[in-house]
């Protein structure tokens, strides 16, 4: 696996729940990202090939994320201190690693997410099971975009599809979010995780 988590084709799903009765505002989303700091939960990875990978998901905004596939996979994908780095299991050498915001998923790690600003949202609909919001950088669009799922009452993200720089597509569906969970700084920290893996 290699940036199968940001950089990769994949299939796309449905979401199994119910209709929506009408579209959740670019406010309302933006309320919802806001509200919450740490967030811990299940995902599911549709990979470029088909296959399907799953694992954990840890978010500490802003800025910082950690996906530990489950085995047989074993990668992991962190971001943490403006880095991504993805470690391969199968490998003795240091992760490979990239600046956090040439990814569109820095967008929904920001501080203060605000999809209201000029040319962020590219698209706005409900599909019939859901809000998607397409949002970009508006200062580098060529960065790629992030399709965010939403469902309703109460609001809640789903799904996303991360479209890279070279146009391939990544989907992540997310199992129940633990919001405000309690979770430190260590399980984001590069550089720690580098050396206890033996790998500087």
């Amino acid at each position: 696996m290699i940036k199968q988590l940001i950089l990769a084709p994949v299939l796309s799903l449905a979401l199994a729940v119910p209709a929506m009765a009408e579209k959740i505002s670019l406010s309302q989303i933006s309320n919802y990202l806001n509200s919450f700091q740490t967030a811990k939960g299940d995902f599911t990875q549709i990979n470029e090939d088909g296959s399907v990978t799953t694992g954990e998901i840890l978010i500490k905004r802003p800025g910082r994320v950690r996906f530990d596939y489950a085995p047989p996979d074993d990668s992991l994908v962190i971001a943490g201190g403006s880095q991504v780095a993805v470690f391969d299991p199968k490998s003795n050498v240091p992760p490979e690693q990239f600046p956090l915001k040439r990814t569109p998923l820095n967008l929904i790690l920001a501080r203060n997410v605000d999809f209201s600003r000029s040319n962020m949202v590219v698209g706005h609909r409900d599909d019939g099971t859901a809000t998607v919001v397409k949002v970009q950088d508006p200062q580098h669009p060529e960065y790629g975009n992030i399709q965010l799922k939403f469902t309703s009452n109460p609001v809640e993200l789903r799904q996303w599809v991360i479209t890279n720089d070279a146009g391939g597509q990544t989907t992540v569906i997310l199992g129940e979010l633990k919001k405000g969970v309690k979770i430190g700084a260590r399980p984001f920290n590069i550089p720690q995780e580098i050396q206890a893996r033996g790998l500087n």
